[in-house]
């Protein structure tokens, strides 16, 4: 099994970015953009215990064909006497048709229980990171032991749907190109990307066509699944390609609408008592030029955007600067000098070359954890709303699913509620007046629910940032019943 510390490593990755910003925010006004403090960026890697060789991979590709797949099926368990076609594990590149050179690098494992099972994509947030750190701590078929061999994961997504892990936008994980022009500044980018990637899947994978697809992630992807939920429903509107049986999103612990949410940061400090009530008052002030920041991003975007997220940051920072050495991804845990977490063996793992050889990664690449240059290239876009196009989601009746481990600062669960029941759609009323009700999983309470028609929205007790990695059991559950319909949960007795 994969010890503690490993265990613990992935909750900080997904926005671990986050770190730099701190530093952003203290020099937004006196440096350039091309002087922001990469050596504090490094600084914070390490407290990872993760040493990319590589902040982006950029090689020459003169084969580079766009729109094409090339898959291959693998095994990392030859040797326990399964094969390969038991097994249906798969990795393979899709060269971006929208880009130079771009290609996109991926997992697909096919169910445990049955391949009629939901097709769900996972998406990581950063922005920047790699899908493989969810692969191997949180809800792929596997973990990783200290001797790098792998474990089953007996929570794994693969136990109830056909699960793919896509390492994007270009330049994250093993995901490359030759040129730096294919690097993505917007969700337009992102979600297009994502689109046609998913119509050649399909092309290439057609007996999954059938099957209800869902798309899934956290952090910053709190970012990325709305925006791909909208394309993919205006794709089947229009008719542009395969139809793909959309049905669901869900979010976990992201980061969707930040004007809602940066202002619930010394809310939620006070209630869990971070803060004192004195050192609330007086990092409150600052909430309106945040807000303030945020509308003139949304009205003039570009370099405001940026002003908007140094700005906005200024109120973590403030409350971090107080607070010390606790962990902002799980508040009942501290960090330890330096090192705050572990996550070494999935950089040892994937950069070897037997295993690089297995999934049809090239030689001379690197796999790159978490990409400073990837970050950069989103800079504009971390402080946009991508709730705005969630109700017309929710009107055509997908289902979303908005859930949050109760610990975790940086995305914590009442920013992510306030946003939830502030949004605009025929809903919302009906949705606010909904009972709060007890989750129970195998007759222990695992957290409250609210839902109406369309749109739940879960706290989960005892998880921080990783539901997924914290709770493995209640996350499979809640994913087996909002997948099939039975989310649903206990009446309170008061």
């Amino acid at each position: 099994m994969p010890s503690s510390s490993s265990l613990l490593a992935l909750s900080l990755v997904l926005l671990f970015f986050v770190s730099r910003s701190f530093s952003y925010a203290n020099s937004r006004f006196t440096h350039d953009r091309a002087n922001l403090p990469q050596s504090q960026a490094q600084k914070h890697i390490k407290s990872l215990n993760l040493f990319p060789k590589v902040q982006v991979n950029i090689n020459n590709d003169a084969g580079f064909v766009p729109g094409e797949i090339v898959e291959k099926k693998f095994s990392f368990f030859a040797e326990s006497g399964s094969s390969v076609e038991d097994l249906g594990h798969h990795a393979g590149y899709y060269s971006l048709p929208h880009s130079k050179a771009a290609r996109m690098f991926y997992f697909f494992f096919e169910s445990r229980k049955s391949k009629d099972d939901p097709v769900v994509i996972w998406l990581t947030g950063g922005p920047g990171c790699g899908s493989e750190l969810a692969l191997f701590y949180e809800n792929g078929p596997f973990h990783i032991a200290n001797n790098l061999s792998l474990t089953w994961n007996p929570y794994g997504w693969d136990q109830a749907s056909n699960i793919l892990f896509v390492d994007q936008p270009t330049g994250t994980g093993f995901s490359y190109s030759s040129s730096t022009s294919d690097f993505r500044h917007d969700e337009t980018g992102v979600s297009n990307d994502l689109y046609d990637f998913l119509q050649e899947f399909f092309k290439a994978h057609p007996e999954f066509v059938k099957n209800d697809f869902y798309i899934t992630g956290e952090s910053y992807a709190g970012h990325y699944i709305p925006a791909l939920a909208s394309r993919v429903n205006q794709g089947n509107k229009k008719k542009e390609g395969i139809h793909i049986s959309l049905k669901g999103f869900a979010i976990g612990n992201g980061l969707t609408n930040p004007a809602i949410q940066y202002p619930a940061y010394t809310d939620f400090a006070l209630e869990n008592k971070i803060i004192s009530k004195a050192n609330y008052d007086k990092i409150s002030k600052s909430i309106p030029g945040c807000e303030q920041a945020i509308k003139t991003c949304e009205t003039q975007g570009g370099k405001s955007c940026e002003i908007a997220f140094g700005t906005c940051v200024g109120i973590f920072n403030r409350i971090l600067s107080i607070v010390g050495d606790i962990n902002y991804y799980d508040i009942r845990k501290k960090c330890v000098g330096q090192l705050c977490y572990d996550f070494q063996n999935v950089e040892k793992l994937l950069n070897l070359k037997k295993v690089k050889s297995a999934l049809g990664v090239r030689k001379d690449l690197e796999f790159v954890s978490c990409s400073s240059t990837v970050y950069d290239a989103m800079l504009q876009d971390w402080m946009r709303n991508l709730e705005v196009g969630i109700p017309t989601l929710l009107e055509d009746g997908i289902n979303m699913l908005v859930y949050a481990g109760d610990k975790d600062f940086i995305c914590n669960w009442l920013g992510n509620s306030r946003w939830v029941h502030a949004m605009e759609w025929s809903g919302k009323e009906a949705f606010g007046k909904s009972p709060t009700v007890k989750f129970e999983v195998d007759g222990a309470k695992a957290g409250s629910l609210n839902s109406y028609g369309p749109l739940s929205f879960l706290k989960v007790y005892d998880a921080g940032h990783m539901v997924p990695m914290d709770q493995p059991k209640v996350a499979l559950q809640m994913l087996k019943s909002w997948m099939g319909g039975k989310l649903t949960g206990i009446k309170r007795d008061n």
